[in-house]
């Protein structure tokens, strides 16, 4: 977005809908929107030429913000891959102190771009801690939505190449690919109907197996639910493809430029 000279209005886009100005803020890439949030309560933020107190306050795309008198323009957009090893928690930060993958960025990006500052950036979905793989990583918040929208499912699969104990037969695969009702987590939830698009053999040895599985939808712990019921313990789970983006060469840990499809 070029800057705007004193004098010379901004075009803003009335049609757009509006979001809170704390949002708007974090979407240029500027803060955290908790950030945001705080600096519009300490009176920093302008919204048009006004100070504004409310992080809620309407604003549109191309309105002009500014912080401590900084015009906040939009950032540079970033997209990256990472292959997420196992232990990683994928959060921000760990009430409990455990490693995150924005630590685990941080350090990436500077062996990549020594002395550039890290970018505001943000995990796209989740794998949880005992879990590894592909984790896509951007500043895009619509691109991520997108990629996360529950209405279009089947427009963006994950594909798992999962390690378990045994060797399931292909009537619980089968099954796998029917669907069926999961027992809850905790006393008092609901089971939930889950279902894999297609559950495959991919390899086996003498004491368990590989198996390729791919999901259209996100709900937690999905394949280690499904195959627990079935009576299989997850020894390994890495995802390997999320929509069209795939894992290919990464090593654990590592972090890459990702190039839109």
């Amino acid at each position: 977005m070029p800057r705007q000279y004193k004098g010379i209005p901004r075009q803003v886009n009335r049609e757009a809908k509006p979001h809170g100005v704390a949002r708007v803020i974090s979407k240029r890439g500027f803060c955290s929107r908790s950030i945001a949030e705080n600096l519009v309560r300490e009176g920093r933020v302008s919204l048009r030429g006004k100070i504004v107190r409310d992080p809620d306050t309407p604003a549109y795309e191309n309105d002009e913000i500014t912080v401590d008198g900084k015009l906040i323009e939009a950032a540079q957009k970033f997209y990256f891959a990472m292959n997420k090893p196992r232990g990683i928690v994928t959060t921000a930060s760990d009430e409990k102190g455990r490693r995150t993958v924005m630590d685990l960025f941080r350090e990436q990006y500077a062996k990549l771009f020594p002395g550039k500052p890290v970018p505001h950036i943000s995990p796209v979905g989740r794998l949880d801690a005992a879990s590894e793989g592909l984790l896509l990583f951007t500043n895009d918040t619509q691109w991520a939505d997108a990629l996360l929208d529950p209405r279009t499912p089947k427009a963006h699969i994950k594909i798992y190449r999962v390690q378990v104990a045994g060797k399931p037969s292909a009537a619980d695969l089968a099954k796998m690919e029917a669907g069926f009702n999961v027992p809850p987590r905790v006393f008092g939830e609901s089971e939930e109907f889950m279902h894999a698009e297609r559950a495959v053999l991919h390899s086996e040895g003498e004491k368990n197996c590989w198996l390729e599985i791919t999901l259209s939808e996100g709900k937690n712990r999905e394949i280690r639910r499904m195959l627990a019921h079935l009576g299989y313990e997850v020894m390994r789970l890495v995802r390997i493809q999320f929509d069209k983006y795939t894992l290919d060469d990464l090593k654990p840990g590592e972090i890459r430029p990702l190039i839109l499809l």
